[in-house]
């Protein structure tokens, strides 16, 4: 085994076990999100350099200041990608304008999905250019984002054990929402409509926060 590859399956596996570790954290946000006064860290991001659909490179330093929600999709998906990324849509819609806030889609399948690729997708989606964005790389370091500093779960099916020739990727379908300081608050089902309102509020609570 080569070693961007064993590098690759620790990244993997040692994510899942972080994911794991904050699921009753995150599954108590999503309840009971709307009536908490705060939120409680689920983790920090790390830093990371990545490109978005423009060609642009994208670090962590980008998004301070920001209140962020984050997801992990691929645009050869036949699965629940396109719910997903609907509901993006519409969360997008929501927004209260002239706030600092993003959305970023990272993607699972990062050697198919250039740059130019995710910004065909993300204009099918109708996403604003200045509000969302599409980020790839280096497997390694898309990889380690998601499961690491989001702790969102993704694994690449292997060949044999593939159901279809669209069962490429593994992943999760949540929403993660990031505070202004890069830690991670809470976490949401992004496949159903009434999680909207409820990253919507934590958003607020996000926004007014007071930086240290």
């Amino acid at each position: 085994m080569n070693k961007p590859t064993r590098s690759l399956e620790l990244i993997v596996w040692g994510g899942l076990a972080l994911v794991m570790a904050a699921i009753f954290g995150a599954y108590a946000v999503s309840r009971f999100a709307p009536s908490s006064k705060t939120l409680p860290v689920l983790g920090t991001v790390s830093d990371f350099a990545l490109t978005n659909q423009f060609g642009r490179a994208v670090a962590r330093a980008d998004l301070r200041g920001d209140v962020w929600v984050a997801d992990i999709l691929f645009t050869r998906c036949r699965g629940p990608c396109a719910k997903m990324s609907k509901e993006m849509r519409e969360l997008q819609d929501a927004l209260p304008p002239n706030e600092p806030i993003r959305l970023v889609s990272l993607t699972a399948d990062p050697e198919f999905d250039t740059p130019e690729v995710l910004k065909k997708y993300g204009e099918l989606f109708g996403a604003a250019p200045s509000r969302w964005q599409f980020l790839t790389g280096r497997k390694l370091d898309v990889y380690r984002l998601a499961t690491q500093g989001l702790l969102l779960a993704v694994d690449e099916v292997k060949a044999d054990e593939r159901t279809s020739p669209d069962d490429l990727f593994v992943h999760s379908t949540l929403f993660v929402v990031v505070d202004k300081q890069g830690r991670v608050r809470g976490s949401f089902d992004g496949t159903e409509s009434p999680s909207r309102q409820k990253i919507l509020e934590a958003i607020h609570l996000l926004l007014k926060e007071k930086q240290p």
